[in-house]
């Protein structure tokens, strides 16, 4: 009796876990609530069992000296407690990530569950953003934001975007590895790739339009399977993002006629930006607050305080929460030490990236499979230096970047 209730809660663990997909969409309190006591209570079972041997690995020692550098940062930096309420916990995320990893090991339907909870979380999306879009309303009654922008359940929070296009890898991942698909299946798949990648495009979130097509084309030069699949719903996506583009002035102006214009590439002009002039000053404000502390940085959330010390500020936008860019964010914060951490993955993947092409060039076994593909465009569009960013320490992103990063290490460390 007690083994049969043993192995019940067992089974529904990962069910429990895996609802932190549709509960991103109510905002960081709740995923990170499941985040953090899953971790909590990960930690004690593998110190209590005496498991903890299962994750002294490469990768977790390199996020172990970032943990470590962080605090340090916070301890060194001019106000310990407000920046250690960034730092001190963050190990919780990569602890979430070793959690995925050996829930996977240990009961494969967790695989099942975020694959459905996916499916389901953007087929409602996607239904109701469309519908928003058409109506000026969506289901609950909530109307779209800050010049005509389409949101569906993330109301105000203009994330909708973001949500789909670091998730959408994932979606790939787990929709490759299913045996045995049926053929509505496939059909539905297909036609759910098209619509989100015309959704995040008629969200105006540039960035995360930017992002999705760079995973797409880096998933359909690495994979084997399903390319023909991927090409065929990326180029139907791509012709109505188009047909979109030139019907509405706004939609043009919003993706291209702006940052062309923001970055002073659409007219002969001497004065180039960043992203934009307020992105260039921000940027360059954190590149000067870099280089006044080039180690270990002012200490993590220092930013939006250090912001308007007169000896960094540059340009009249130079204050902000964050420097909208991860490795500029890093820099100012963290140091040269925290940068490398970020920048150590992105260089990982680009060696995987050739390891791969190489093998496909040369007929040779695949050094990655179809899903570490997927999962590595995941992570790759969370560490590509050039766009902007949100805040590297944002909760809500967090959990979303380390997501397929779990996945990830229990493909190549399987037990």
């Amino acid at each position: 009796m007690r083994n049969n209730i043993v192995q019940s809660n067992k089974s529904k663990l990962p069910l429990l876990f895996s609802l932190v997909i549709p509960l991103l969409i109510s905002g960081p309190f709740l995923p990170d609530l499941i985040v953090s006591l899953s971790s909590i209570f990960f930690l004690y079972y593998l110190i209590k069992n005496e498991k903890i041997y299962r994750f002294n690995v490469f990768p977790i020692k390199i996020f172990l000296i970032f943990y470590l550098s962080i605090i340090l940062s916070s301890l060194l930096s001019e106000n310990i407690f407000f920046s250690l309420k960034t730092s001190l916990l963050y190990f919780r995320f990569v602890v979430f990530a070793c959690l995925i990893w050996f829930l996977i090991d240990e009961e494969k339907s967790i695989l099942n569950y975020f694959y459905y909870l996916l499916v389901i979380s953007f087929s409602i999306l996607s239904l109701d953003a469309y519908y928003q879009y058409f109506n000026q309303v969506n289901f609950l009654g909530l109307s779209p934001f800050e010049n005509n922008r389409i949101s569906s359940l993330f109301g105000k929070e203009l994330i909708l975007g973001s949500y789909l296009t670091r998730l959408f890898p994932l979606l790939f991942a787990l929709f490759v590895i299913r045996k045995n698909k049926k053929t509505f299946e496939i059909w539905y798949i297909g036609v759910l790739f098209i619509a989100v990648d015309v959704l995040v495009f008629i969200t105006g979130e540039r960035t995360a339009f930017f992002l999705l097509n760079l995973s797409t084309i880096f998933i359909i030069c690495l994979i084997k399977d399903f390319k023909k699949f991927r090409i065929f719903t990326f180029t139907i996506g791509i012709i109505f993002c188009l047909i979109l583009a030139f019907s509405e002035s706004q939609l043009q102006n919003r993706m291209i006629s702006g940052p062309l214009k923001s970055m002073g590439l659409s007219e002969v002009s001497k004065e180039k930006f960043i992203f934009s002039p307020s992105h260039d000053s921000l940027i360059r404000t954190a590149f000067k607050m870099f280089l006044d502390k080039p180690i270990l940085g002012h200490g993590p959330k220092m930013f939006r305080l250090k912001c308007s010390d007169p000896k960094y500020v540059v340009g009249n936008n130079n204050c902000s929460t964050h420097p909208h860019n991860f490795y500029a964010q890093l820099l100012a914060e963290t140091g040269v030490t925290g940068f490398s951490f970020l920048a150590s993955i992105f260089f990982y993947i680009i060696f995987c990236f050739t390891k791969q092409i190489k093998s496909i060039f040369c007929k040779e076994t695949r050094y990655l499979d179809d899903y570490q593909v997927c999962l590595l465009g995941g992570i790759l569009i969370t560490v590509w230096p050039f766009v902007p960013n949100g805040n590297f320490f944002n909760n809500w992103l967090s959990i979303v970047y380390f997501l397929p990063a779990g996945f990830y290490l229990q493909s190549i460390f399987k037990k």
